[in-house]
């Protein structure tokens, strides 16, 4: 297994955030990491040495997410106060501000041609935004509760949403409607995620199982009771055969899907973790 996946170590940590973190994201050229904070702060973070790191002040409450768009010249967040920002990542940090959503707005992802946002919020609904022209697109609503996470799918064909109506649906963006809807009656999702391949959506759930579903066969693959505590975050390795998962019990477990087993726990973490 080495020589397929190394051993996990930590390589460097960062401080600068004066309440709890709530999402990274790596540029592509993996030169930066962004974070966001409840302190209501984006940062923007420089792997060379002595690089100081940039902080971005725009929003005004608590941010909840950050994501670097494909080619890395944008990057865009929302947060409790119901906006969505797009900044230019260098040391001036200037944003665009793109107001629709009418509660806290929970999680972003760009579309992998970069044309594209969606926002999962509060208010019960997904919304898709152009980048170019930064307006609003086009509104989701079939969730009866807040949505929590919204990711496009690899080709952008397909939207995975979860909500704490226990439910996560596949949404077709050409006809904007909801196509397949995966029931769990033991708990809510936090997060969900396309692999590579497009073909399964994991969700991490409040109830601490992982789950992956095969959204051709319309059924549950695999099902991982390996945390303590509710999972936040899911992370799909680029070959596809191994899923990260991050948790409130402080951990963050690496599972081997080809085997159906957990593979790595890694600690270090003393508080919830997350993932990038």
């Amino acid at each position: 297994m080495a020589s397929v996946l190394e051993d996990p170590a930590l390589k460097r940590h960062f401080k600068g955030h004066k309440d709890a973190v709530t999402c990274v994201d790596f540029s592509p050229d993996n030169k930066q990491l962004a974070s966001s904070a409840a302190d209501a702060f984006v940062m923007v973070w420089n792997f060379k040495p002595q690089s100081r790191a940039f902080r971005f002040i725009g929003h005004r409450e608590a941010v909840t997410s950050v994501q670097f768009s494909p080619v890395g010249h944008l990057l865009a967040s929302t947060a409790k106060d119901r906006t969505v920002r797009l900044w230019t990542p260098n040391i001036k940090g200037e944003s665009t501000v793109l107001k629709a959503h009418t509660a806290s707005v929970r999680s972003v992802d760009f579309s992998s041609d970069g044309h594209s946002i969606i926002t999962a919020s509060d208010d019960k609904s997904i919304k898709a935004w152009s980048v170019r022209h930064q307006r609003f697109l086009f509104s989701l609503t079939q969730h009866t509760n807040w949505v929590r996470c919204a990711r496009f799918s690899p080709d952008g064909r397909l939207i995975a949403s979860c909500s704490d109506d226990k439910t996560v649906r596949i949404w077709d963006t050409t006809n904007r409607v909801c196509i397949n809807t995966f029931m769990d009656y033991k708990g809510h999702s936090n997060y969900v995620s396309f692999n590579p391949s497009g073909t399964c959506v994991a969700s991490a759930g409040s109830n601490s199982t992982v789950e992956v579903w095969d959204i051709r066969m319309n059924k549950l693959l695999q099902h991982y009771q390996v945390h303590s505590a509710s999972v936040n975050c899911l992370s799909f390795h680029p070959s596809g055969n191994f899923l990260l998962s991050a948790s409130n019990d402080g951990t963050v477990k690496v599972l081997d899907l080809l085997e159906a087993r957990l593979l790595y726990t890694l600690h270090g973490h003393q508080v919830p973790g997350y993932l990038s």
